[in-house]
């Protein structure tokens, strides 16, 4: 059987396929993050109960063809995109 559908992401989460973390799923459905209040698209990986997100360092990437990555801590919250759209598109679809 399949898992209920959550309106909240999960506390961690990865882009990178080689992750433990990493989940198509969830991905397929588009996660937001705020971070420290600001939004950021950049996010490689985030966790929420350890307070901090991963994020690609420019253009550079390691020698196995992974983006180079910084670590950053702070506040984290994540969010779907499709439930976020939906919740704030209501009322501007009724006005168009």
């Amino acid at each position: 059987m399949s898992e209920p559908v959550s309106d909240t992401p999960p506390d961690r989460l990865s882009l990178n396929p080689k992750s433990p973390y990493f989940k198509p799923e969830l991905l397929r459905r588009g996660v937001g993050i705020r971070f420290k209040g600001q939004e950021k698209t950049n996010v490689e990986e985030y966790s929420v109960s350890e307070g901090w997100i991963r994020v690609a360092a420019g253009k550079s990437l390691d020698r196995h063809g992974n983006p180079v990555t910084i670590k950053l801590s702070g506040a984290v919250e994540p969010y779907f995109q499709d439930v976020a759209a939906a919740a704030e598109g209501a009322p501007a679809d009724e006005e168009a």
